[in-house]
């Protein structure tokens, strides 16, 4: 089942082939008590990022102002539904990820950013830290075009930034984002049930500069949770893909 080489991605043609069934996740959040699945609130918007392994990255997100909730899962792969030991198996393509629920109104999406940026090291490829494998690859997965410009302009801020400070290229992917598949219940807030559990990640030491200028909170260039949830009241959830040139979007 464990290929040699967890750093390389596995080709679509030999992922393992997964299983219709979704992980049974919990309700509501254990920090803040707020539901980690669909329904949301319609005025949130999403987020997806990958940067290591997922428990520290988690924490970093739910602790923030207007950060509504927080779940982590896989994505960015080819297996449906996976587990953790496929997807730590190298086999699935998947990264490891949080998604973030959070009001435009109270945090921006380029404050996200900002803390996405600063708290790893994106210049590590397949690995974070001591964490080694394609699940632990930095990535952020967008909504739509107003967040895929935004993560492009900062990482082309933050790379003028690490290369001044004598720091490798970026290797963060920049796609767009598709089916989230949540982890198991015990992986949802871990180092809030763990307090003392393992955590990996860390950042450059290197701060991205951003202005309020560039901190838009306007929730008509977000992308809204209605579609969202309306979309994932009548259709399979592998077959969504959070875009908004995706036709499954239009006139919903």
């Amino acid at each position: 089942m464990f290929k040699k080489n967890k750093a390389h991605m596995v080709d679509s043609s030999q992922a393992l082939v997964g299983r219709n069934e979704a992980m049974k996740t919990p309700a509501k959040h254990f920090v803040n008590s707020n539901p980690i699945c669909p329904p949301f609130p319609e005025h949130l918007s999403f987020a997806l990022f990958g940067l290591g392994c997922f428990w520290g990255a988690e924490r970093m997100f739910w602790k923030l102002a207007g950060v509504y909730s927080t779940a982590v899962g896989y994505s960015a792969g080819y297996t449906p539904n996976p587990t953790y030991e496929e997807v730590c198996s190298g086999q699935t393509g998947h990264n490891e990820v949080v998604q973030v629920i959070f009001d435009p109104l109270v945090i921006s999406y380029e404050q996200l950013l900002k803390v996405f940026w600063e708290q790893h090291n994106p210049t590590q490829g397949m690995s974070q830290g001591n964490d080694v494998g394609t699940q632990y690859r930095s990535g952020i997965y967008t909504y739509n075009d107003q967040q895929r410009l935004a993560a492009e302009l900062t990482r082309a801020e933050y790379q003028k930034v690490l290369l001044a400070n004598r720091l490798g290229k970026i290797t963060t992917e920049i796609i767009p984002a598709t089916q989230f598949y949540y982890a198991e219940g015990y992986h949802q807030q871990y180092l809030a049930k763990n307090p003392g559990g393992y955590c990996g990640i860390g950042g450059t030491g290197i701060s991205l500069p951003i202005s309020q200028d560039d901190t838009s909170k306007n929730p008509e260039d977000k992308y809204q949770v209605p579609k969202i949830n309306r979309l994932l009241s009548g259709k399979p959830m592998d077959e969504i893909i959070m875009d908004p040139a995706n036709p499954n979007l239009k006139n919903q």
